[in-house]
């Protein structure tokens, strides 16, 4: 006699499968692409220089970013939402190509809004993400402050504290944050501190500065060597007082975050690793775009330029260069979507992708921009040409969001299983 199956429990109902992964972009995203790229040439290319020569946060180019939609909350939903998670990446990368300086300017609160999204309730993403960009006739900008003067790769060092006083229902925030996108001029500052020091990493949480909370102020304007048009400063905390629903996730979540540390118990919180992984492939996408400039620039100098009668394309080893960096690019962007893909569709990371997406493309975007400098020759080493304004940007690529140490340190442990040191 034939028996009928029992239905599947809840725990036993599968997860639907993830999102195909293809290297075909979507006409969707074929025209995101085109509207970025057109930007980046028509209006990032022309003001890259000038920008970097006054080191200032160049306002009106983000002005016009948010007039034709392409900074704002909509737009970010809209790359964000791409469940493919090859958007974001898309975009990242021509905004980079079109110059690294004002994209940074463009995507910085990004990092301020992963944080809230990635920590907050409903309620504080619906109220403060939209206050990060403001409208496109009040345009707004956002920080997130995590590194310190003694914290930077070592988040356990981080010094500044938060202490909740229950009399007024206040968060008293006291540090000192440094290199900070957009740290000291946002409207919304985003930043991590020490509610337990006994616990260490373990015991650290996010919380939101209001515009014009008293006490949180800008301290000294980092001079940089690449990316000067991205304001990078120091943020000073004196006794700044926050409201306690300022708190990423809510106190209560906290507080049990916390019991379950000092019960000697695994926390959520240490799942951060998986956040990072999960963004560390949008930094590698704008080290792609910074590669793929030098690239396609030195492409065009070395069949242009002639030496000795000829292109200099002619001579194997320009060519040989320009064929490593052309194989280089296309290696690093394959591991930059793979790590995007698996972050927007809970793939897991098994052998720490995102890490090796972004360490690989900040290592190919320095020496992309160092070989078209080379090829360029002296005109390459001039600031008549954008070869080297292109060199000083991609370096930061394996300094910042993680070094390319610590992105190997990641790597090794997720292959080998073990804590190295």
């Amino acid at each position: 006699m034939a028996t009928t199956a029992p239905e599947p429990t809840a725990e036993e109902t599968p997860a639907p499968a993830p999102v195909k992964f293809s290297l075909e972009l979507s006409d969707e995203q074929k025209e995101v692409k085109d509207w970025v790229h057109g930007f980046a040439e028509g209006v990032m290319r022309p003001a890259a220089h000038e920008w970097d020569e006054r080191e200032e946060f160049p306002w009106e180019i983000v002005q016009e970013a948010a007039k034709i939609g392409l900074y704002g909350f909509d737009a970010m939903a809209q790359f964000f939402g791409d469940e493919t998670g090859l958007s974001l990446p898309i975009v990242n990368e021509e905004l980079f190509w079109g110059d690294a300086g004002i994209g940074m300017s463009i995507m910085g609160t990004g990092l301020a809004v992963a944080a809230i999204v990635g920590q907050g309730t409903g309620e504080q993403i619906g109220e403060w993400i939209p206050q990060c960009y403001g409208t496109a006739d009040d345009v707004k900008i956002a920080a997130f402050c995590a590194s310190e003067p003694e914290a930077g790769s070592d988040v356990s060092a981080q010094r500044t504290t938060a202490k909740y006083d229950e009399a007024t229902n206040e968060w008293v925030l006291n540090g000192q944050k440094s290199w900070a996108t957009n740290g000291g001029i946002a409207n919304v500052h985003v930043v991590t501190a020490t509610v337990d020091k006994e616990l260490g990493s373990r015991g650290h949480a996010a919380f939101i500065i209001p515009p014009g909370t008293k006490g949180c102020e800008q301290g000294a304007k980092v001079k940089k060597h690449g990316i000067r048009a991205s304001h990078t400063a120091d943020v000073h905390l004196d006794d700044c007082r926050i409201p306690g629903d300022c708190l990423l996730g809510g106190k209560e979540k906290l507080d049990e975050r916390l019991a379950r540390v000092r019960e000697g118990k695994k926390s959520k919180g240490q799942a951060s690793m998986q956040t990072f992984e999960a963004t560390r492939p949008t930094v590698g996408a704008q080290a792609l775009g910074i590669a793929r400039a030098a690239y396609e620039y030195s492409l065009e100098y070395a069949k242009t330029r002639e030496q000795f009668g000829r292109p200099i394309i002619d001579n194997q080893s320009i060519a040989f260069d320009l064929a490593d960096m052309a194989m280089e690019i296309d290696a690093a962007r394959l591991l930059v979507w793979r790590a995007a893909w698996m972050g927007r569709t809970g793939v897991e990371f098994k052998r720490a992708e995102g890490s090796m997406s972004k360490a690989k493309a900040g290592e190919v975007a320095v020496k992309a921009t160092e070989r078209a400098i080379q090829i360029l020759g002296g005109n390459g080493y001039t600031r008549e040409y954008p070869v080297e304004r292109w060199h000083r940007d991609a370096k930061i690529y394996m300094i910042f969001e993680g070094t390319s140490e610590i992105q190997r340190v990641v790597i090794s442990r997720a292959i080998s299983g073990m804590r190295l040191r």
